[in-house]
């Protein structure tokens, strides 16, 4: 069974990273839940939405990721998730995201590994040269300014 990934973060985050992976991966939207934490609305109120959104979307797990711990979307979900059916990882990104929904289909306690995995090594440093290190010539009339 196919678990769902559902994303709680600052507006308009949550909705941006899922139009991010439906960029991606087209099929799946009916997987990927969004809400968006609003400055204006309280933590109980977001909770509402929150169990609402759950409710409207049962079988299977479900992974909830959030933007930052201890932020209001993190705290919200603390109180959502059971632990058993749902868990939650904090810190998303998109190359989480991606890797989530690439392994949606695996049991719930692989796909949290899968997500921190995804997450971490999506961050890097990237070298600011070329990655063949070749020197260019300085008159080279064939030389363009965007890689080959």
């Amino acid at each position: 069974m196919t678990n769902r990934i559902f994303l709680i973060a600052h507006a308009p985050l949550a909705h941006a990273l899922r139009q991010c992976a439906l960029h991606v991966f087209p099929d799946c939207g009916n997987g990927v839940l969004a809400l968006d934490v609003q400055p204006n609305v309280s933590p109980e109120e977001t909770l509402a939405s929150a169990r609402i959104i759950m409710s409207q979307h049962r079988g299977g797990g479900t992974l909830v990721l959030t933007d930052v711990f201890g932020a209001t979307p993190c705290n919200v979900a603390q109180r959502l998730v059971d632990g058993v059916h749902s868990k939650l990882v904090t810190g998303v990104n998109l190359p989480m995201l991606l890797r989530t929904v690439s392994y949606r289909h695996e049991p719930l306690d692989a796909l949290v590994s899968r997500a921190v995995v995804g997450g971490t090594q999506g961050v890097m440093q990237v070298a600011i040269t070329a990655p063949q290190n070749q020197a260019r010539r300085k008159h080279d009339p064939e030389h363009h300014h965007h890689q080959q």
